[in-house]
């Protein structure tokens, strides 16, 4: 453990528990726009909204960094820790965007099994961010992310296989190709946030 002759900052921890507090929020939206008779229009309005919440939020993270002599950890790790979960946001707001731009009306079922993944890694992460304070008990969280993700793969793979499977025009396979990607961008995304956390974490052991 380093020591530290000086105050630290902790507003940190809590700028990046209400970043990822927002990533919760936007997968609950995620898993509703592909609900069965959802307002669509309704929820990519209000995703749009969180989306730039985020960026508010991470655009705030980086204007302190730089006026911050003395950080919880550092300076490099809280700039990619705050992009890694900005970037997350991007992806689950382009793939419920591309669903109304491309006015998809039926999608594959499967969809709701990504959209579920996201939402488990986005409860993960969000409870993982208050315990950055402590580096305590975050071992599990970052093990448990990367096998969610193994199971995102699953599905994505799963998906693609029926995308293909004849079931579907060419135009309608394009829209919807392009959609569960941006979803499975989202999860490789959560990944790599884990991933930032389990560097921090070592770094500061």
């Amino acid at each position: 453990m380093r020591l530290r002759l000086t105050p630290q900052d902790s507003s940190f921890y809590e700028m990046f528990a209400a970043l990822a507090d927002n990533l919760v929020k936007a997968a609950d939206l995620v898993a509703e726009v592909f609900a069965s008779g959802a307002d669509r229009e309704s929820l990519a309005s209000r995703m749009r909204d969180l989306e730039h919440a985020c960026d508010a939020s991470t655009h705030q993270i980086m204007r302190h960094l730089n006026s911050t002599f003395v950080t919880p950890f550092d300076r490099e790790d809280i700039y990619d820790l705050a992009g890694r979960l900005d970037d997350v946001m991007d992806f689950m707001e382009a793939a419920v965007d591309l669903v109304v731009l491309y006015s998809v009306e039926e999608l594959p079922r499967e969809i709701a099994s990504q959209a579920e993944v996201l939402q488990r890694m986005a409860q993960l992460t969000a409870s993982a961010m208050p315990r950055l304070k402590t580096m305590k008990d975050l071992s599990e969280y970052w093990i448990e992310v990367n096998r969610l993700e193994n199971e995102a793969d699953r599905v994505y793979r799963r998906l693609v296989a029926r995308l293909f499977n004849g079931d579907y025009e060419a135009l309608t396979v394009l829209k919807l190709k392009d959609i569960v990607d941006q979803l499975e961008f989202a999860a490789d995304a959560f990944e790599k946030v884990a991933n930032s956390v389990e560097t921090v974490a070592v770094k500061e052991s």
